[in-house]
């Protein structure tokens, strides 16, 4: 038995998340293969796949714009199943409509949704999560995955339940994918940090980004918002334009410990929802210093 990924993860965040899947399949006899999603990029066709996910992170309570593409790019389904593994920095109901788009365009290619499973990792923009916030994220993912990927393999189905407000969010902010467009050209890197390393280039799922024979980075007008370029820059020297108030910079330290770690230290940003996801993922945190 076979099983693939199709994806995109700009931080990394969600191929860690299909990495967990991989794990727990493997254990029940499946070989898996990963496909990072690039404009460009060729990839083995889901036909010769008995279980397929597509993954992505969620950008403005949708799916990427190069998801959509990817979908668009695909062969014809013939009926066959999927999933989506989607990712996002807080666990609102307003991303439950997020794959909206790219289930359309999947069901018009003859694939048939089959389920959705939904992970909060921390972010790459807005802010930047505490370490004991990443902690509670990827023990949630530890304590939820071994479930989500046996139902998989096991054909079952998780439909999402997506609220009218979620679809309406979805409606307001569609502008995203025309308007990163637009954004990205401001995108600027700061001379007297850029070493010239390249790694912005490599990175850019989307070719949008080029570097001159003297070391100069320049940034085209493709651009969807994904961020890798300005997250992981070793020298946090790209300027992401009206968003860089709203950036975050380098790799987060993935940890699993979460002794210690309580209600308290939950973020006050949507605090009240983290607190019912994690909880809903395994995890019963103590308030201040009531360790029972």
């Amino acid at each position: 038995m076979k099983a693939a990924f199709y994806s995109f993860s700009a931080t990394g965040n969600t191929k860690r998340i299909c990495g967990l899947f991989a794990e727990e399949l493997k254990k029940s006899g499946y070989e898996t293969e990963y496909f990072a999603i690039r404009q460009g990029a060729d990839y083995a066709p889901p036909s010769g796949f008995d279980l397929v996910f597509v993954a992505y992170p969620v950008h403005g309570f949708s799916a990427p714009r190069i998801m959509i593409d990817f979908a668009k790019g695909l062969p014809d389904g013939n009926g066959q199943g999927y999933y989506i593994i989607k990712t996002s920095g807080e666990p609102l109901r307003a991303n439950d409509a997020s794959s909206s788009g790219l289930r359309r365009k999947m069901s018009a290619k003859g694939y048939e949704f089959k389920g959705e499973f939904h992970y909060v990792m921390p972010y790459n923009m807005l802010f930047r999560h505490s370490d004991k916030m990443v902690a509670l994220m990827w023990r949630a993912a530890l304590n939820t995955v071994p479930r989500d990927a046996a139902l998989a393999a096991a054909g079952g189905e998780r439909f999402p339940e997506v609220p009218a407000h979620a679809r309406a969010i979805r409606g307001m902010l569609s502008f995203e994918h025309g308007g990163m467009r637009i954004l990205g050209k401001f995108f600027r890197v700061d001379r007297d940090k850029c070493i010239s390393c390249g790694k912005c280039v490599k990175l850019c799922p989307l070719g949008n980004i080029t570097m001159s024979a003297d070391g100069k980075i320049r940034f085209g007008n493709k651009c969807m918002g994904c961020t890798a370029c300005s997250f992981h820059c070793p020298q946090d020297a790209i300027k992401i334009g009206a968003m860089n108030r709203f950036k975050v910079n380098g790799p987060y330290s993935f940890s699993d410990d979460t002794d210690g770690i309580t209600a308290e230290d939950v973020c006050d940003y949507c605090h009240d929802a983290y607190i019912r996801y994690f909880e809903a993922h395994g995890i019963k945190l103590p308030v201040g210093g009531d360790k029972k």
